[in-house]
């Protein structure tokens, strides 16, 4: 049995074949379509509602919004070590679970504290803990093609967040949000869990035995031995896909929350600036299937450069576009970027760093950027109070791309096994 310095490595598990990969596929991308009770696009429909029902102010529900999405920074590293503990199964599964009870438990709410603690609870569970385990499940199952894999669940899934606010608004309006929120519980626990018991493997994807030569080449097999967080947060590349993807997530969530105001500055009415949505939902979906088949061909560091040009360019643009084409382009500059750094994100870490420690450090990177994203709105608001436009803020944000497409330039790929383990 051959053994490295960290003791000796069990017998690699059977990996799954190319049998279980539509499995694999199908089980995320349930799991992320499912997440979209918690994401901000579907409880935008909610909001309303609830200011109306419980009396209280737009500002105290944007308050309680902001707690509740900070509250899923500090949850997520805990989940990436159970990921890594328990295996993305069982997890997933335990996820739904819950996530079902909260979305149920959350129509009891009836003042301002008992929103706070439904949006703690449904961010928790949507935008963080399913997402994770979703994202993870694809790059922990599946070695080769990889980022084929990863784009493709994610693209379906994408595509679900995306029309459920047409479905809920239609229904919320007919039902109600407690029904509402009783139906979305139920349909997570009659979708994800019998997804993730019945779809997915029992066993993760084989990992490398240690000794094995890695083969470092896009798309191709795990190195031979798998790097820990701390030996991950040593090096550059996980701090430039990591602000990347935070860098990512609170642009566009600042942009999209502000999305009727920053463009009607720009000339565009409600409904244009509402329709820019459009060309942003189509692009993601598009990238978010062209990066996964890129990432098995070109490197982490190209894709994030591509990445981060892109979004630079949509932010810079928000402030100079007019109505018509310029619009579009916006829109489709801000969802290619928005969604193909989180498919490459899911790819890059454990071609990267392998798959032992995969969920704690997605954990923390994920983390970071239910953080980042949480204060994407306040600091373009406060921009904007302190200017007679946007556009000040918006070249102060699209700044924070363009430094991590310099670090990208300038940082090395980690080796194949971390320095301390080396002969």
């Amino acid at each position: 049995m051959p053994s490295s310095a960290t003791g000796s490595l069990p017998p690699p598990t059977q990996a799954p074949g190319r049998a279980h990969l539509p499995r694999v596929i199908s089980a995320a991308a349930v799991a992320l379509a499912l997440t979209a009770p918690g994401q901000t696009a579907a409880v935008s429909v909610f909001v309303d509602p609830l200011i109306r029902d419980l009396g209280v102010s737009r500002s105290a529900v944007s308050t309680a919004y902001l707690i509740g999405s900070l509250s899923g920074a500090f949850v997520m590293p805990f989940l990436g070590r159970l990921i890594d503990r328990f295996g993305p199964r069982r997890i997933m599964a335990a996820v739904a679970l819950c996530f079902g009870l909260i979305l149920i438990a959350s129509t009891a709410a009836g003042e301002v504290i008992g929103l706070t603690a439904a949006f703690v609870g449904i961010r928790v569970g949507g935008q963080g803990a399913l997402t994770l385990v979703a994202t993870t499940t694809v790059a922990i199952y599946v070695q080769r093609r990889r980022g084929f894999a990863v784009g493709v669940s994610s693209a379906i899934g994408t595509a679900g967040i995306s029309l459920a606010p047409v479905l809920l608004e239609r229904l919320v309006s007919e039902w109600g949000w407690r029904a509402v929120w009783i139906g979305e519980g139920i349909a997570v626990w009659a979708l994800v869990i019998p997804a993730a018991l019945l779809l997915l493997p029992r066993r993760p994807a084989e990992r490398a035995a240690a000794g094995t030569e890695p083969d470092s080449r896009p798309g191709s097999a795990l190195p031979a031995v798998d790097w820990t967080l701390a030996e991950a947060m040593r090096t550059g590349m996980f701090w430039v896909v990591a602000c990347g993807v935070a860098v990512c997530a609170l642009v566009t969530t600042g942009l999209n929350f502000h999305q009727v105001s920053v463009l009607g500055e720009r000339g565009l009415s409600v409904t244009e600036a509402a329709a820019t949505f459009v060309p942003q939902t189509v692009a993601g979906l598009v990238a978010t299937f062209g990066l996964g088949w890129l990432a098995d061909r070109f490197s982490d560091r190209v894709l994030i450069i591509s990445t981060m040009v892109v979004l630079a360019a949509a932010t810079v643009g928000a402030g100079w576009l007019s109505p018509g084409f310029t619009a579009v382009l916006y829109g489709v500059g801000l969802g290619a970027a928005a969604n193909g750094v989180r498919t490459l994100e899911a790819v890059a870490f454990p071609r990267c760093f392998g798959l032992s420690h995969l969920g704690t450090i997605r954990g923390v990177v994920h983390s970071i950027t239910v953080g980042a994203s949480a204060f994407g709105p306040l600091l373009l608001a406060l921009g904007r109070d302190h200017a007679t436009s946007y556009l000040p803020a918006l070249l102060g944000f699209a700044a924070l791309p363009v430094a991590v497409t310099v670090a990208a330039v300038l940082v090395r790929t980690p080796p194949p096994v971390p320095p301390r383990r080396s002969p």
